[in-house]
């Protein structure tokens, strides 16, 4: 048998989606995995696309992404639109993002719990994910925690705030921990924004707001606020330097987005997804309220569509908690194994309310036969 990239023997489908199929699978399963919104998109996003086509806008895009796209993201992020690439989701951002600087033997430190895929792709790029164990500190960084693991081949930190999984805004404390350890040395920042848009309090942009901006690099979606889920369209911000590798290295991967998905978001831009806010922040409440009546304990979710809910007491590992509820419950959550930290489970409440309520009520029967 002929040898593959060895980069790729550590991965695997995502474990989220594992879960997800085990629910699907399952009749009569109340779902509360995978974080898509369960809205549609705008309808005047969808009519942008519509024309778009009829105007044959169907001809290869610019590599780094339509002028007219690239200066509305450069305006919403207070850059030079040349600092702008557009990308196949934030999934692809990511994956440039970290492509583009890690090299083989570098490490990355990614927060636990946190997104799986910091750490598959630093594996691809033949580098180390260095996990920040958020459970300690209320799931806020540290600075003596963070230095702790900074080393000499530390290439990047990773920030998530809004986080997945846990819906908790880093304060600004933690993000002048961030400031604090990097400041001097040869470290990039990649911020993972995909939630910015989903707050129910003020979040502070790292992004934005620091002075380290020649070691920053954002990676951002039109998915989560505009339920553009299917679109696979986003974007990143980088220093001129590092973009100009981006960019050839967006290229040679994808060459570009789709030109009519970018008119389209052009559009989405121009529109405030009020509704889908005030509702998320409606169901966080309601999901909240919920979980305290079962003495469950969880961070208190203040962005994205997450709660991430401790489940040590009952003495039984994640999965096999998950498991046993779709099986035995049929309500389907996912265990906190996969995003790196043990003894939690992620329930998503992208759903209809009707669905949240039974998923939770069902939630609160399994949890009560689980009691010693």
């Amino acid at each position: 048998m002929i040898t593959l990239n060895q980069n790729l023997n550590h991965l695997a489908l995502s474990p989220i989606r594992v879960y997800a199929a085990m629910a699907r699978e399952t009749p009569d399963c109340v779902s509360l995995t995978i974080g898509e919104p369960d809205f549609d998109t705008p309808e005047n996003v969808k009519a942008a696309a519509v024309a778009a086509l009829m105007e044959n806008q169907t001809h290869y895009a610019p590599n780094q992404g339509i002028p007219e796209l690239c200066r509305a993201i450069a305006e919403a992020e207070q850059v030079n639109p040349s600092r702008v690439l557009v990308t196949i989701g934030a999934t692809q951002a990511l994956f440039t993002a970290l492509m583009g600087v890690l090299n083989p033997g570098d490490e990355v430190i990614v927060p636990a719990p946190g997104f799986g895929l910091y750490t598959s792709v630093a594996g691809i790029a033949g580098a180390k994910a260095i996990p920040l164990d958020m459970t300690k500190q209320n799931f806020q960084i540290e600075k003596e925690a963070l230095e702790a693991l900074i080393t000499p081949k530390t290439k990047a930190i990773v920030l998530n705030s809004p986080n997945n999984p846990t819906g908790v805004i880093l304060n600004r404390q933690s993000l002048r921990a961030v400031e604090e350890a990097v400041l001097g040395k040869d470290i990039f920042v990649i911020c993972d924004n995909v939630y910015q848009g989903l707050c129910s309090a003020p979040c502070p942009d790292f992004a934005k707001d620091s002075p380290l901006q020649d070691q920053i690099i954002r990676c951002q979606s039109f998915s989560k606020p505009w339920a553009m889920t299917g679109w696979r369209i986003g974007y990143v911000v980088a220093p001129q330097y590092v973009m100009d590798r981006l960019l050839l290295l967006s290229a040679m991967t994808i060459t570009a987005v789709p030109t009519f998905l970018q008119t389209a978001a052009v559009e989405a831009l121009k529109t405030e997804p009020r509704e889908m806010v005030d509702t998320y922040a409606r169901r966080r409440e309601y999901v909240c309220n919920r979980l305290r009546e079962m003495h469950l304990d969880f961070p208190e979710p203040e962005g994205a569509f997450y709660v991430f809910v401790d489940i040590r007491k009952f003495g039984i590992g994640s999965d096999e908690f998950c498991t046993r509820m779709i099986r035995e419950a049929k309500v389907a959550a996912v265990p906190g194994s996969c995003f790196g930290s043990e003894g939690f489970i992620r329930l998503s409440y992208c759903c209809s309310d009707e669905n949240l309520a039974k998923g939770l009520d069902r939630l609160a029967a399994f949890i009560q036969r689980l009691q010693p």
